[in-house]
C-alpha cells in the first residue's frame, strides 16, 4: 500500500495516528487467505515530510553541496527511524537522478549534475536500510532490522537527462552515455543492497522506461543482477498510451512483460486485476513472469522481517522531530550553504557578520516562511507556505542569534520610509522560489520570482546587503544585480532548521558547501554542465568561497 503524494494531509495529524491506521491495514492483510503482510510505502524524500513535526532535512541538491557521504548516511538513519515510528516500512527514496538541466522541475531531488557526486551520496541508502555485512551478495536486497526501512533507488533511468529539462520527457543519448552518466549511481545502490528500484516516467530515445524490456530486464535484472523488486511510478501505466489511460489492457501487458514487478494503481485496481488475470490466463503474460515478480516481492518482505514484525513499534515515536535529528539537519544546512560572493572589494570580506550590530533590516518573502524554506514534498506534494510544520524560520534564527541588544526590523517588502532611514548596519534579504514538485516545477526561464531581483536591487542601493537565495536550482542572477550585493549565499531548500544558516553567517562555522550544479550566466546557455558546453558559467561546478578569517569580536 502507499500514501499518495497529492492528497492533502490531515492538519497536525500525529505519527501515532498514522501508526494506528497502518496497523489496521496490516491486520486486514494478515487476516486474508494468504496472510502476507503489507509493505506500506511513502515518499519521505527529505525527512518523513508528510507528517507535522517531523525533522525536515535539506533537499538532495543541498546534500550534494555538502559532498559529505557520512552525513548522508546519518540522515538516512534518522529518516528511517521517523518513518518506522509512523508504522511505515517502505520509502520511495532516494532519487539518484543526475540532473543535467536546472529547468527540470525535479532538479532539487537530484544530488548533482556530476555522476561522481551522486554516486558518493548514495550512502543515504545504507542509512535507510542499514549496513550490509561483509560478503553480502551484490544485487540482493538488505534491511538490517526493525529500525530500518526498505529503500528505493529512483527513477531508472535517465530521468535527469531529458531534452530541455522537461519532466517525464525524453532523454536522447547513446547507450554508453546513458550508462556512464545516468546508470552509474545504480551500481552503488545495488552494492549497498538497495531493496527496490522505481522505473522512470521518462523515455529513452523515444521509448518509455515503463515499457523498456531491454533496460528493465536485460540490463537492470540480468546484467546488473538486481534481485529486489522493480516498482512502477504513480499511475505510470496510464501514461503508456495516448490519451492517457486508454487501451489499459495493453498498458498492463507492456509494463509487466517489460519487467515491472509491483504496480502503483491508486484508482483502477479492479480493472488492473481483471486485465492482468485475463492476460495470464490467455498466455500473453507468462506465469513464469508472475512467479518472478512474486518471488522478488516476497524476498524483500522476508529480508525486511515483515513476517516476523508486521506491526509498528510505538517505542520509536519519541524519535520524530527529536533534538538529535534536528541537530543532524542543522549540521546539514550549514554544510550545504555555498558562499558565492563575499564583499565588493578584494581584501574586504562582508562575512562573517557581527552579532552585536545596532540595527538590522531583514526582508524578503522567504525570511519568515517555513514552507518556502522547506520547498516541495513538505506536508503536501507541492509544498505550501507559512508555518506548515515545526521548525525555525530564517527570521527567527537571526533574531535569536543577535539577541536583545540588536534592533531587528522585519518587513517582507520594506516601505520607502524604512528604506530612507540611514542607520542600518546591514540588511539580510531572503528571496527565492515558491514550492513546487515534478512537472509544476518545470521552468524554461529560471529567474528569481516574486520580484526578488527588484527587491534586492532596491535594498542594496541603500544598505549593505547579504542575499540568501532559497531555491531548488541555480537561478538567473544578472551581472548588475550581483555587483550590487555585498554577499550572496545559495542556501538551496534547507528545511526546518534555519539556525544552520546563522551558524555560518556569524562565523561560528566556516562555509563548506560547493556548487553541485554549474551556475549558468544566461538561460541561452542551458543546458550547461561541467565538461559539456561549460564555457563561461557564472560559477563553475564545485565553486564555493570561504570566509577564511576568524569570527568577529562581539
Amino acid at each position: 500500500m502507499v500514501s499518495g503524494a497529492g492528497k492533502a494531509p490531515l492538519e497536525k495529524v500525529m505519527p501515532s495516528d498514522w501508526a494506528e491506521t497502518v496497523d489496521r491495514f496490516q491486520q486486514a492483510a494478515l487476516d486474508s487467505r494468504l496472510g502476507i503482510p503489507l509493505a506500506y510505502g511513502i515518499d519521505a524524500v527529505h525527512g518523513n515530510n508528510r507528517f507535522y513535526g517531523a525533522t525536515i532535512f535539506p533537499h538532495n541538491i543541498g546534500l550534494g553541496a555538502t559532498g559529505d557521504a557520512d552525513l548522508a548516511q546519518r540522515i538516512g538513519a534518522a529518516v528511517a527511524l521517523e518513518v518506522r515510528a509512523s508504522g511505515i516500512h517502505f520509502n520511495f527514496a532516494p532519487c539518484v537522478a543526475v540532473c543535467r538541466d536546472p529547468r527540470w522541475g525535479r532538479c532539487y531531488e537530484s544530488f548533482s549534475e556530476d555522476t561522481n557526486i551522486v554516486r558518493k551520496m548514495t550512502s543515504i541508502i545504507t542509512g535507510l536500510q542499514g549496513q550490509p555485512p561483509v560478503g553480502h551478495l551484490k544485487g540482493y536486497p538488505f534491511v538490517a532490522g526493525r529500525h530500518n526501512i526498505i529503500a528505493c533507488a529512483k527513477h531508472f533511468v535517465g530521468d535527469g537527462g531529458t531534452e530541455n529539462g522537461i519532466n517525464e520527457g525524453n532523454t536522447i543519448s547513446s547507450y554508453d552515455d546513458l550508462e556512464r552518466i545516468h546508470m552509474a549511481p545504480y551500481l552503488d545502490c545495488l552494492s549497498q543492497g538497495v531493496s527496490t528500484v522505481m522505473a522512470s516516467y521518462s523515455s529513452w530515445n523515444g521509448c518509455k522506461l515503463h515499457a523498456h524490456h531491454f533496460l528493465l530486464t536485460e540490463i537492470l535484472k540480468d546484467k546488473l543482477g538486481f534481485k529486489g523488486f522493480l516498482i512502477s511510478d504513480w499511475k505510470a501505466l496510464d501514461r503508456l498510451s495516448e490519451p492517457r489511460g486508454s487501451n489499459y489492457r495493453h498498458c498492463v501487458y507492456t509494463a509487466i512483460n517489460a519487467g515491472i514487478d509491483m504496480v502503483m494503481v491508486p484508482h483502477r485496481y479492479k480493472q488492473f486485476i481483471e486485465d492482468l488475470t485475463s492476460l495470464v490466463e490467455l498466455g500473453e503474460i507468462k506465469m513464469s513472469r508472475i512467479d518472478d515478480a512474486v518471488e522478488r516481492i516476497l524476498r524483500v518482505k522476508f529480508v525486511a522481517a515483515l513476517f516476523e514484525y508486521p506491526f509498528s513499534d510505538r517505542s520509536l515515536l519519541d524519535t520524530v522531530g527529536c533534538k538529535l535529528h534536528r541537530e543532524v539537519a542543522r549540521e546539514a544546512v550549514r554544510k550545504s550553504l555555498v558562499l558565492l560572493k563575499n564583499g565588493k572589494n578584494p581584501g574586504k570580506p562582508f562575512l562573517p557578520l557581527k552579532k552585536n550590530a545596532k540595527r538590522v533590516l531583514i526582508a524578503g518573502p522567504h525570511a519568515d516562511d517555513l514552507g518556502y524554506q522547506c520547498g516541495g514534498w513538505t506536508r503536501y506534494w507541492q509544498g505550501s507556505s507559512g508555518r506548515i510544520t515545526i521548525g525555525t524560520a530564517i527570521l527567527d534564527a537571526f533574531r535569536e542569534e543577535m539577541g536583545e541588544k540588536t534592533e531587528v526590523i522585519y518587513e517582507k517588502y520594506p516601505s520607502p520610509n524604512t528604506l530612507a532611514e540611514s542607520n542600518f548596519s546591514f540588511a539580510i534579504v531572503a528571496v527565492g522560489e515558491e514550492p513546487y514538485a515534478e512537472s509544476a516545477g518545470d521552468n524554461s526561464e529560471p529567474v528569481i520570482p516574486l520580484n526578488g531581483s527588484e527587491l534586492i536591487s532596491t535594498i542594496a542601493d541603500r544598505i549593505p546587503t547579504l542575499v540568501i537565495l532559497i531555491s531548488g536550482r541555480p537561478l538567473l542572477i544578472e551581472p548588475w544585480l550581483l555587483e550590487k550585493m555585498d554577499a550572496l549565499i545559495a542556501a538551496w531548500l534547507p528545511g526546518t532548521e534555519g539556525r544552520g544558516i546563522t551558524d555560518v553567517v556569524f562565523g561560528d562555522y566556516e562555509f563548506e558547501g560547493r556548487l553541485p550544479m554549474t551556475w549558468f550566466r544566461t538561460t541561452t546557455q542551458l543546458p550547461i554542465n561541467n565538461g559539456y558546453n561549460s564555457c563561461d558559467p557564472l560559477f563553475p561546478l564545485g565553486f564555493g568561497l570561504t570566509c577564511g578569517k576568524e569570527k568577529p569580536t562581539e
